[in-house]
């Protein structure tokens, strides 16, 4: 249930990345960016970070975010693919599923690769809570969501 969370949740942010109007896309990419400024403090305050501690691992966050985000806009795109309403062949078909289904695995593989990173900066209960704080900010950001 927390990946669904997840996947809502950057998939709503990555949508809005997808404007015609580069006014929109513009106002689209601030509030993607606030949106991860947000956050990105959400997950200090909740592990209790230092300064020198969210000085380097914050930047290497933002490197897995950036990676994860290419993984769902590439699924994405595939789907859309498929979804544009032209007639579409069984290869495109097969192509759409396979990112669509490969997506948990590569999150959850780009996921592992920064872990490692992050655990030679947070301690162990802080690894925890950041996890935690990454599932809250989730539900937190999908139940306000569903109150407007």
């Amino acid at each position: 249930m927390r990946k669904y969370f997840n996947i809502a949740l950057l998939l709503l942010m990555f949508t809005a990345c997808v404007s015609t109007s580069n006014a929109a896309n513009k106002q689209q990419r601030q509030w993607t960016k606030e949106m991860l400024d947000y956050k990105h403090e959400y997950i200090v305050k909740a592990t209790e970070m230092t300064q020198a501690q969210r000085d380097k691992l914050m930047p290497i966050y933002e490197a897995m975010e950036k990676e994860i985000f290419a993984v769902y806009r590439n699924a994405r795109e595939q789907s859309k693919k498929v979804t544009s309403g032209k007639k579409v062949t069984d290869d495109e078909y097969a192509t759409a599923a396979k990112a669509m289904a490969d997506v948990k695995y590569k999150v959850g593989e780009i996921e592992s690769r920064y872990f490692n990173q992050f655990a030679k900066i947070l301690s162990k209960k802080q690894l925890f809570l950041l996890k935690q704080a990454e599932i809250k900010f989730t539900r937190d950001m999908v139940a306000k969501k569903k109150k407007k």
